[in-house]
């Protein structure tokens, strides 16, 4: 999967469902994601969202997460 500031968190999560528990491990403010109103919000919410909700790149967390699924399997 490509990622960019355009990939929906949606999309990503459907691909890596397991992603929803590692995420808020790398930084607690991800654990939005699994609250009722993230899952919500995270029907359009976009890497781009993501970044700059954490105040990091949309390039280093797309690496992120392409190591977090790497490592996975």
């Amino acid at each position: 999967m490509t990622m960019n500031e355009k990939t929906k968190l949606s999309d990503i999560l459907a691909a890596y469902p397991w992603l929803s528990e590692e995420l808020p491990k790398k930084d607690q403010r991800f654990a939005v994601i699994n609250t009722l109103a993230g899952k919500m919000m995270l029907k359009t919410m976009t890497l781009g969202d993501l970044s700059k909700m954490s105040g990091e790149s949309v390039q280093a967390l797309a690496e992120d997460l392409e190591k977090l699924v790497k490592k996975h399997g």
